[in-house]
């Protein structure tokens, strides 16, 4: 998340120098107080955690709830926070930014670029509130900090029907972007921006733009309009996040337009076997049944369902030219719902209906009613399960549509994580090219890796520990929020990691760790397939499909595996003097502010045999 370089960059990290002078009279303290409150339309203000420059509190906060996931007044309300603890709040968060800290959970990460990438929202404001209850936090971090004075919530003559509105409206925006809000979603992005209100009276004023010199502070040129009027230029931040959301949507539904994408998928054995088997094997399931199959595609999901036996299949596809194939594809085979004509075999009226929209919009499209549907089909995984955020969408639809104690599928997802070896990286390709060492290259791309998550079939036999489950999804449950997770695991050497994969330098039994590598199953388990549940595996221990496994490199590698207690330092542990026993991995992954793509921390700790742990920094990847 680039940032602009700000002037003020050395203040902000220089602490507030206090003055003090026992000799000061009443009237000076006085004249200095009223000094120091100021005036806000004259103060600049410097956002919280990055180097944005602003000219109210305003827009300021909505900048830091829209981008860096901290609502201030969502915080200092819930706490029921007054004037001091609200001043130390936005002390403290200066202090942990200026470390590179997180201020909700105090992870440590590597730069100010890696904790932007990694803040989040907060659930649980009570279980934070005793990090900033501390007098040092009343002694001012930055010199001149405007904020200080001019947080809002304790201002005289503030409009308060304005704050609540400004507060709303971000809200909407930030529900826009990450799916909870489904409402929203549909209000702001489905052809309604029109209901945001297009008054300029009634939005913040140009000062209270998160515009930096034309660019947002992303660094992404946003769009603007002109004030006939004041002959200005006003930044409008809800049509630009909704046009944003849109050309994503309209990318991202535009690249499934290609045949050779469809191709890829439907080749998939994996895939196609595991679908193929929970639809048409389980006839209890399906026989009679009102089916939605959720992002269509050529409509082979549907086609199995009108197959097995359903009454109607509703095909949601997004993409126009997807959708119009779906049809062809459905009225050549039989299958297309039509009033007049008979499927091919004569018995049968088709009851495929292909319907071209978001699921989040098709009750203006096609007659459906809420809670009518017996089956929710959908193939919504994406590369490390979550990459595309297509599951918001499911998860909608499963809400809106399915009914009490309708089925799901697939019903479960799960993501694996399992470390690898010298054999997962080029290094072995690069050590030894026509007899030449070019390991220098080899060595460069592992750094690289380390910055950048890779998508890539990983052979079982370069894998380095056992696997261990990550995360757990149960589709037929889950809330949207929990899309969004950090979970720990813990990594112990593979006895039968091959003989390549373990170093001659200290024992037979151990490994140069390089990373860790994630791959998901999604299930079609009895709670619905009763006649013949199924697993879709993407593991590297099963056949490769098109969604390959996910790679994260360490920065450096971590050697594990059976080694004895020594009184060696801490910053050994992990080294192939002396090797940790396991890996404790804490790993994030997260629906990022970019539309449609994601984030993941990853942090690791080396255990030695004797119970010390060495941690390394965080690393962030994102998979966009």
């Amino acid at each position: 998340m680039p940032s602009k370089t700000n002037q003020n960059e050395k203040e902000l990290k220089s602490p507030y120098k206090v003055e003090e002078d026992e000799d000061d009279d009443e009237e000076v303290e006085e004249e200095v107080w009223d000094d120091w409150e100021g005036d806000e339309g004259d103060s600049e203000f410097i956002c919280l955690f990055c180097d944005s420059n602003f000219t109210s509190s305003t827009s300021l906060f909505q900048h830091c709830s829209s981008i860096h996931h901290f609502d201030f007044h969502a915080v200092t309300n819930s706490l029921q926070l007054d004037f001091y603890a609200s001043f130390k709040l936005i002390n403290y968060i200066r202090f942990q930014v200026a470390e590179s800290r997180c201020w909700s959970c105090g992870l440590d990460c590597q730069s100010k670029h890696d904790l932007q990438n990694h803040l989040h929202d907060v659930t649980d404001f009570n279980s934070i509130k005793p990090l900033w209850d501390d007098d040092r936090y009343l002694k001012p971090f930055m010199q001149d900090d405007s904020l200080l004075y001019n947080f809002g919530e304790f201002e005289e003559g503030e409009d308060e029907q304005s704050s609540v509105m400004d507060e709303d409206l971000v809200r909407d925006l930030k529900n826009a972007i990450y799916g909870d809000d489904q409402d929203a979603v549909k209000k702001l992005v489905v052809n309604e921006a029109a209901s945001v209100s297009d008054d300029h009276s009634s939005l913040p004023s140009s000062s209270d733009k998160e515009l930096v010199n034309g660019k947002d502070s992303r660094g992404c040129i946003t769009s603007i309009d002109k004030d006939p009027e004041e002959g200005s230029l006003t930044g409008n931040p809800q049509n630009h996040i909704v046009t944003h959301i849109r050309k994503v949507n309209e990318s991202y539904f535009g690249s499934y337009s290609s045949f050779g994408i469809h191709r890829e998928m439907l080749s998939d054995k994996a895939r196609m076997d595991a679908y193929g088997q929970a639809i048409l094997k389980n006839p209890s399931l399906l026989n009679g049944a009102v089916v939605m199959d959720v992002g269509c595609g050529t409509g082979i999901l549907s086609l199995f369902s009108a197959q097995a036996g359903a009454s109607r299949v509703i095909a949601v596809e997004a993409s126009a030219k997807m959708a119009a194939v779906a049809t062809q594809v459905a009225k050549n085979n039989g299958l297309l719902l039509s009033k007049s004509e008979t499927s091919v075999n004569g018995n049968n009226k088709g009851v495929v209906e292909v319907v071209n929209g978001m699921v989040e919009e098709i009750d203006k499209i096609v007659e459906i009613q809420p809670h009518s549907v017996d089956v929710l089909l959908s193939e919504w995984m994406g590369y490390c399960l979550l990459y595309e955020s297509m599951l918001g969408s499911v998860l909608y639809a499963r809400d809106r549509y399915l009914k009490p104690g309708g089925a799901i599928l697939p019903d479960t997802a799960t993501i694996f994580v399992a470390g690898f070896g010298k054999g997962g990286t080029s290094l072995p390709f690069w050590e030894n090219v026509c007899d030449f060492d070019m390991s220098c290259i080899g060595e460069e791309l592992v750094t690289d890796a380390a910055r950048y998550p890779i998508v890539d079939v990983i052979d079982h036999q370069d894998l380095v520990t056992g696997s261990t489950i990550l995360q757990t999804f149960d589709l037929a449950t889950m809330k949207p929020h929990e899309v969004d997770f950090t979970a720990t695991a813990s990594l112990e050497p593979k006895l039968s990691a091959s003989e390549e994969e373990r170093t001659h330098l200290n024992s037979k039994t151990c490994c140069l760790c390089y990373g860790v590598v994630l791959w998901f199953d999604t299930g079609f388990t009895t709670r619905f397939c009763q006649e013949t549940p199924t697993v879709l595996s993407t593991s590297p221990y099963t056949p490769k499909t098109h969604w390959s496994q996910t790679i994260l490199t360490f920065r450096e590698p971590i050697a594990i595996g059976l080694g004895k207690e020594n009184g060696i330092n801490l910053e050994s542990i992990g080294t192939e003097g002396y090797p940790a026993v396991k890996i404790d991995l804490r790993v994030s992954i997260v629906r990022s502010t970019e539309h449609r793509t994601i984030d993941i921390s990853m942090e690791a700790t080396g255990v030695a045999p004797d119970g010390r742990r060495r941690s390394w920094p965080a690393q962030i990847f994102s998979l966009q």
